[in-house]
């Protein structure tokens, strides 16, 4: 074991690292057997388990008795450190097959590991848009024209609420409450949520539905919010072009994702001190691993975690 990894725990814990080691290694040579994996493989994965272990020792627990509370702690506590969502799936990627392997051995009848949602890294998510490039991009559309007017009211919207482009662009009228100042959303898996709209981004909708969305339509109908100007939903890929040419007209160099606009809402509510509970529940999303890795910001979540803020007031 290492010691200068043990030193720093007590003599009980350091006896918890090492039956969690045994185990570890009889896992290591399980999976080497029947897969034959390189040693800088299992190296990491090796690595990545006695992290975790460790981890689990101050706590009094040895691996196979952790919980899946104890490894969202873990991911938490590693994405503040500042780990990339890159090293935390590979983490999430070691522990799982960790955890297949002791169930397979009828050491425990569960997997803690089977709800936590893997952080995506099919493409590295952008870095955050700053406030002031939001500022630029949410000014780029020209207002005066009915669909640059739409275009102003959905960017807004986007950054107030913190909505899927899918969401955005499947959103109906029915779908918002001004009375109580809320979007109805029914997000992934059918899951409800009620988000509540600032001042800025209600006056941009009411101005835009009593305006140029009766413009745009002329005589037809739809119960889309944003349509086209051919009466229709818009598609994501038109909403990306749109996004694309506004960061153009702003003269904004980095590199966007159709969920720059989420991205920055989440961050820039974590930065001024929102909960990240809540801005889980606000993102929809079912895990609050998901939250902290999509994020990239629980590290700037600083000192106390409260006063939910809003990015449009």
């Amino acid at each position: 074991m290492d010691t200068m990894a043990s030193s720093e725990l007590t003599q009980e814990q350091a006896q918890l690292v090492a039956r969690s080691e045994e185990l570890v290694d009889r896992f290591l040579d399980a999976i080497w057997m029947e897969r034959g994996l390189s040693q800088n493989t299992l190296g990491a994965y090796r690595a990545d388990l006695m992290t975790l272990c460790r981890e689990l020792a101050k706590g009094g627990k040895t691996v196979d008795k952790a919980h899946k509370s104890d490894l969202l702690d873990f991911i938490a506590g590693r994405v503040e450190s500042g780990a990339k969502p890159r090293s935390t799936a590979r983490q999430l990627s070691s522990f799982r097959r960790f955890f297949r392997y002791i169930m397979r051995e009828g050491m425990r009848s569960d997997d803690p590991t089977a709800d936590i949602e893997m952080p995506r890294i099919g493409r590295s998510l952008p870095k955050t848009l700053t406030e002031d490039e939001v500022d630029s991009l949410l000014n780029a559309p020209n207002t005066d024209e009915p669909l640059g007017h739409r275009d102003r009211a959905m960017l807004e919207l986007l950054y107030a609420t913190g909505l899927r482009v899918s969401e955005l662009i499947n959103l109906k009228q029915s779908q918002v409450n001004f009375n109580q100042g809320v979007l109805r959303i029914v997000g992934k898996g059918d899951r409800e949520r009620l988000i509540p709209l600032g001042e800025e981004s209600q006056r941009w909708l009411k101005d835009f539905i009593e305006g140029s969305r009766m413009e745009i339509l002329l005589e037809r109908q739809t119960d889309y919010l944003f349509p086209t100007r051919r009466g229709d939903r818009m598609t994501r890929q038109a909403f990306w072009h749109i996004i694309k040419r506004y960061a153009e007209k702003a003269s904004i160099r980095r590199k966007l994702s159709p969920h720059s606009l989420r991205h920055a809402f989440a961050t820039h509510l974590l930065n001024r001190g929102a909960d990240l509970r809540v801005v889980q529940l606000l993102l929809g999303h079912s895990d609050l691993s998901t939250t902290q890795i999509y994020t990239h910001v629980a590290r700037e979540r600083l000192k106390d975690l409260h006063g939910e803020h809003h990015p449009r007031g």
